[in-house]
């Protein structure tokens, strides 16, 4: 068998090229420079025929510069075809045609305010889509507590009381910790620019209303929906993860009833109990600075606390907290039901979880902020 030969033949306004012999790896190597330097001898020749009569063998490598030679070609000015081949040949040269001829689609790069608008119509919708899971899991929630209210026994007091200490005794020291910090912050900061306009003595006024009013309320919000809510997602999706909550299904038990509602209970109970004692931490790290900077004895500082907040002050804040602790308590369980059957899964819906339920503490929060401010309140 002797190894891969060519010759190039002027046939009036045909040129063909003949080959001959074993074009497999181990021969074509020896040829491939001569195929290269390959170029259309003279403008008459229109059409190039490749003559595969002589071929004894033919693989892949063979194939591959023989294509790429006819290829080279017709980008100048050749018509190409094959002529002579085997069964076995025409599927392997039509095989790297179909490689080599493939042009990949060029991605189309739009102007940034295209991409910009697109991503944030897609979150729109992504939004819109997850709100409605979430209100249709609302309705669900309510029927629930209905038939616990239609039929007491039904309500799961023991997890109800678990689920009270865990998200509110057991939150009381960070919640405690970080309000008393933050509102000596404000105060201490509050004091410093008002002391430039000899006003220092509003700092109270200014911990007083911003503490009672907003900054108490979303501080504990959004340390229980980073805690509480992120750990009702990781409970409920784990279970969702090992089949226990298709187990309960199949014994008859409802996770509705089981899960669910004893989890808004308890957020619902005791975040309006965590609000009240995150405001009485701030106004008491307020107290610490006004004692340090401002000279202010105790007795003055709570009668300026008086002065500056009534009853409405404290009850615009408070009257939001139940609608933060549902939003936290349905975003929270309702990423832990959609957990399929992986550990990662059950981070991602974690992360989604605490990250919706805060952005929806915040939307809340503002919604009630200018509907108190378009009262009188």
């Amino acid at each position: 068998m002797t190894g891969a030969v060519f010759r190039l033949e002027a046939q009036g306004a045909i040129l063909r090229l003949r080959a001959e012999g074993d074009w497999s790896t181990a021969h074509v190597a020896a040829i491939d420079a001569g195929l290269r330097a390959i170029t259309v001898p003279d403008a008459q020749h229109s059409e190039l025929v490749v003559d595969l009569q002589g071929v004894t063998r033919l693989d892949t490598s063979g194939a591959y510069v023989l294509n790429r030679t006819a290829l080279a070609l017709k980008a100048q000015g050749l018509r190409t075809r094959y002529d002579g081949m085997s069964d076995g040949q025409r599927i392997l040269i039509d095989k790297i045609e179909a490689i080599d001829t493939f042009k990949a689609e060029r991605v189309k790069h739009f102007p940034a305010f295209i991409t910009v608008t697109e991503r944030i119509g897609a979150g729109v919708v992504a939004f819109g889509h997850g709100a409605l899971i979430v209100l249709a899991f609302f309705g669900e929630v309510v029927s629930a507590l209905g038939e616990a209210v239609r039929n007491p026994r039904k309500l799961r007091l023991v997890p109800l009381v678990h689920h009270m200490e865990k998200a509110g005794f057991d939150a009381l020291p960070l919640i405690c910790l970080l309000t008393f910090l933050i509102g000596a912050v404000i105060a201490q900061q509050g004091a410093e620019q008002l002391k430039q306009f000899g006003a220092d003595v509003y700092t109270v006024n200014l911990i007083s209303i911003i503490f009672l009013r907003e900054v108490g309320v979303l501080l504990t919000a959004i340390i229980v929906a980073g805690r509480s809510g992120s750990a009702y997602t990781a409970e409920i999706g784990s279970m969702k993860m090992r089949e226990e909550i298709d187990a309960m299904r199949t014994l008859g038990l409802d996770p509705m009833q089981m899960l669910v509602v004893p989890r808004v209970l308890a957020l619902i109970i005791v975040m309006p109990l965590l609000t009240f004692v995150a405001d009485i931490m701030g106004l008491i790290g307020g107290g610490v600075v006004a004692l340090t900077q401002l000279d202010m004895g105790p007795s003055v500082y709570i009668a300026r606390v008086r002065d500056a907040a009534g009853f409405w002050t404290f009850g615009v804040g408070i009257l939001r907290v139940p609608f933060m602790a549902l939003a936290i308590a349905l975003i929270s369980c309702r990423a832990g039901l959609d957990v399929t059957g992986s550990a990662e899964s059950v981070g991602s819906q974690t992360t989604r979880s605490v990250v919706l339920s805060i952005f929806m503490v915040i939307v809340l929060d503002a919604l009630f902020a200018m509907f108190f401010t378009a009262v009188g309140l």
